[in-house]
C-alpha cells in the first residue's frame, strides 16, 4: 500500500464550489429543448390564457381565487365564440349560395341591324294541294251548314267538278268523318232534351273528339267559341293534307315582288340578296331580311330615316278564310342565327295605316357555373337541337316536345322541324295521331314531360325592345296619286284602297344600348374579409391570433398523443412476466438461444445517471493532513 498527500481546502471555497455547482446543474435542468411540451392540459390552457394576445382569455385563469369571476369570464368567453361562429356560419351560408351584382352599363357604338321577319297572313291555296283543300272547303260548308244553318260562300264557284273526283273525296270524307265537328250541350244544361225551349243556342259548346286506335279512350277538345273551334277543327285537317306532301318544296310559291312593293334600309334600295323566304302553315309566305345569308346591315345613325322601310301588300287574293281570319301583316325583330317565332314574339300590322316601329337593343349576360342555371352553347342540355341555328330557350323547349312526339306517338308534328328518321304525322299513315297529340300537348303544358326543366336559360341573350306608334297612310288628300303610283309601279290593280296596303318603318331609337351583367357578389377576398371584420369585433384580435389558435390545437393533439403511449406502455409493462429470482441484473444482455430460422432479438435495458463534476471528487479516506493510504 501507499499513501498519497493533498493540501488541504478551505472550508469556505468547498461550499462555494458546491454552489456553483448547484447552479450549474439547476441552469442545465431548466434549458429548454428543441421540442417541448407541457406536461398536463391544465399546464397548457394555463399557459395559453396567460400568453396569448385573444382579448379576456387572461380572465380565465388570472382570479383563480374568485370563483365567481372566474365563472362569470368562462360563460363569456365561450358565448362570445358561440356567436362569433354563428355569423361564421351566416357568411359561409351566404358565400356557397354564389350570390351576384346586377351590373348595368350603357354602351354607345353602331349597332348591327336585326333581323326582320314579315309574313302575309295571308296561307295561300298552293297549287300541290288545291284540290284537297277545295275537297275540305266543300266538307266543312255543310258542316256549318248543319251545325248553325249558315251557307257560307265559297271561294270556288265550280263546286259541281268536285263530284268527278269520288275517289279523294271519299278518302278524305272517311278521315273527316274519324273527327267530325260536334256541339254538345254545356255541363249545366246536360240533363236537358236538344229541343227544349229553355235551352238557347249560345248555352252550347263546339269542339271535336279525338279516340285512340282501338276507340278504348278518346279526347274531347272543346271550346266556348265556335269560331275558335271551327279553326282548330279546320287546322287539324289541313296540317294532315301538308303532311302528305312528300316534298314541302312543292309549296315554295314565293311572289316577293306582289307583296313587298317598296324595300329601303338607310336611304338605299333593297334587293334579293337581302332576305331568305319559308312558308309557314298558318302565316303564309315569309320573307327574313337582313339574316346571316348577307352581309349584316349597320345603322350609321338612329331615327326613322336610317332604318328599314317597306310597302306591304295586305289585301288578301285567294286565300284561305277558315284558316286566316285578320288581315294584314305578321312582323317580328330577332337576332340573327336564331328562327323566328312568330306566335311568340310577332305582331300584326294594320292596313291601311303606317306603323313606325323604334327599337331599344339589350343585351344580357349571366355567370354561368355555380352562380346560375345558364347554359353556354346548349352543348351540356340533355335535349337535341332540331333547328339549324344557335341555341335559344324557345328552340330548346319545341324540340323536346317534338322529340317527345315521335317518341309517343310515332311520327312528328308538321309546324317543328323533322327528326332524323322520322315522318309528319299524316291521319292516312297514324290515325290516332291526333288523340296522342292533344293528350301529349296537356302534359307539355303541366310540365309533365319536364320540357321546361331541361331547357335552360342561355347565357348571353340580345333583345329588341319595341315600341310603335301608327297613323294613316296614306292619308285622304294624297291616296290618288299613291295608288296610281303603285299600281304603275307593280300593275297592282287596286280594289280596296283602305285595306289594300300598309307602310312598315323599323328603326333604332339611340345609339345606346344597354347591358346587363353579373359579376359575384362574394368573393374569397370579401369572405375572408367578413370573417376577420367578425373575428376582429368579438374578440379584437388578428391573423396571428389565429395562429395562437391554431398552435393550441396542434400541442393539445401532442398532449393528448404523448400521455396515449405512456399509458399504453404502462400497461405494457403491467402485463409483461416477472424475471425469475435467480437471474442476474444483466441477464438482459445474455443471448437466448434462438429457434430455428428466427431471428436474433435483444432486449438493452440502461440506466443513465448525470455524473458529478471532476473537482468535486474527493479521495476516499483522506485524512485530516492530506495523506491517503494506498497498497
Amino acid at each position: 500500500g501507499g499513501s498519497v498527500k493533498a493540501g488541504k481546502m478551505p472550508e469556505g471555497e468547498k461550499t462555494r464550489q458546491c454552489k456553483q455547482e448547484e447552479e450549474q446543474q439547476q441552469k442545465e435542468e431548466e434549458r429548454e429543448g428543441l421540442i417541448e411540451f407541457c406536461g398536463s392540459y391544465q399546464e397548457l390552457f394555463q399557459f395559453f390564457c396567460s400568453n396569448t394576445t385573444i382579448h379576456g382569455a387572461i380572465r380565465l385563469v388570472c382570479s383563480k381565487k374568485n370563483k365567481m369571476k372566474t365563472a362569470f369570464w368562462s360563460v363569456l368567453f365561450f358565448l362570445t365564440f358561440g356567436l362569433m361562429y354563428w355569423q361564421f356560419g351566416i357568411l359561409y351560408r351566404e358565400y356557397f349560395s354564389y350570390p351576384v351584382n346586377l351590373n348595368l352599363n350603357l354602351n354607345s357604338d353602331r349597332l348591327t341591324f336585326p333581323a326582320v321577319t314579315l309574313c302575309t297572313l295571308n296561307p295561300y291555296r298552293y297549287s300541290a294541294i288545291r284540290k284537297k283543300l277545295d275537297e275540305l272547303d266543300q266538307i266543312t260548308h255543310q258542316t256549318l251548314l248543319d251545325l248553325y244553318d249558315y251557307n257560307m260562300s265559297l271561294a270556288r264557284s265550280d263546286w259541281s267538278t268536285l263530284s268527278t273526283r269520288k275517289r279523294s273525296s271519299r278518302s278524305l270524307l272517311h278521315h273527316v268523318q274519324r273527327h267530325p265537328l260536334r256541339r254538345q250541350k254545356r255541363d249545366n244544361l246536360v240533363n236537358l232534351p236538344e229541343n227544349s225551349p229553355s235551352v238557347d243556342k249560345n248555352d252550347w259548346k263546339i269542339g271535336f273528339v279525338l279516340c285512340s286506335e282501338n276507340n278504348k279512350d278518346c279526347f274531347h277538345q272543346a271550346y266556348s267559341s265556335g269560331v275558335d273551334a271551327v279553326r282548330e277543327w279546320y287546322s287539324f285537317h289541313y296540317i294532315n293534307i301538308l303532311a302528305q306532301m312528300p316534298d314541302a318544296k312543292a309549296l315554295d310559291e314565293s311572289d316577293f315582288e306582289n307583296f313587298i312593293y317598296a324595300c329601303r334600309f338607310n336611304e338605299a334600295t333593297c334587293d334579293k340578296a337581302n332576305y331568305t323566304h319559308f312558308h309557314h302553315p298558318l302565316y303564309g309566305n315569309c320573307y327574313t331580311f337582313n339574316d346571316n345569308s348577307s352581309s349584316l346591315w349597320t345603322s350609321s345613325l338612329p331615327g326613322i330615316n336610317n332604318g328599314l322601310s317597306l310597302v306591304v301588300r295586305t289585301e288578301q287574293n285567294d286565300f284561305i278564310p277558315l284558316l286566316s281570319t285578320v288581315t294584314g301583316a305578321r312582323v317580328m325583330v330577332h337576332d340573327q342565327n336564331e328562327p323566328a317565332f312568330m306566335d311568340d314574339g310577332g305582331f300584326n300590322v294594320r292596313p291601311g295605316i303606317e306603323t313606325s316601329i323604334s327599337m331599344r337593343k339589350e343585351m344580357t349576360v349571366r355567370l354561368g357555373g355555380s352562380y346560375s342555371d345558364c347554359t353556354e352553347d346548349g352543348s351540356d342540355v340533355p335535349v337535341q337541337n332540331l333547328y339549324s341555328s344557335r341555341y335559344t330557350e324557345q328552340v330548346c323547349i319545341r324540340s323536346c316536345f317534338q322529340l317527345n312526339m315521335v317518341e309517343r306517338c310515332g311520327c312528328a308534328y308538321y309546324f317543328y322541324p323533322l327528326p332524323a328518321g322520322a315522318e309528319y304525322c299524316d291521319y292516312t299513315k297514324h290515325m290516332a295521331w291526333g288523340y296522342c297529340y292533344y293528350k301529349l300537348l296537356a302534359e307539355f303544358k303541366a310540365d309533365v314531360l319536364g320540357c321546361f326543366h331541361k331547357c335552360r336559360k342561355p347565357c348571353k341573350m340580345t333583345e329588341y325592345q319595341l315600341s310603335a306608334g301608327y297613323s294613316r297612310w296614306p292619308s285622304a288628300v294624297s291616296e290618288d296619286w299613291v295608288f296610281y303610283m303603285l299600281s304603275q309601279q307593280n300593275k297592282y290593280n287596286i280594289t280596296s284602297k283602305r285595306n289594300g296596303v300598309a307602310k312598315v318603318n323599323i328603326f333604332f331609337e339611340e345609339w345606346n344600348y344597354k347591358t346587363n351583367g353579373e359579376s359575384p357578389a362574394f368573393t374569397v377576398v370579401t369572405l375572408l374579409s367578413q370573417l376577420g371584420n367578425q373575428w376582429s369585433l368579438w374578440f379584437g384580435s388578428s391573423v396571428l391570433s389565429v395562429m395562437e389558435l391554431a398552435e393550441l390545437i396542434l400541442d393539445f393533439i401532442a398532449i393528448t398523443f404523448i400521455l396515449a403511449l405512456r399509458w399504453f406502455r404502462s400497461r405494457q409493462q403491467l402485463s409483461s412476466p416477472a424475471p425469475p429470482p435467480n437471474s442476474h441484473d444483466n441477464a438482459a444482455f445474455q443471448d437466448e438461444a434462438p429457434a430455428l430460422g428466427a431471428p436474433h432479438r435483444f432486449t438493452v435495458e440502461a440506466v443513465v445517471t448525470a455524473l458529478p463534476s471532476y473537482n468535486s471528487l474527493e479521495p476516499r479516506g483522506l485524512s485530516r493532513d492530506g495523506e491517503v493510504g494506498h497498497e
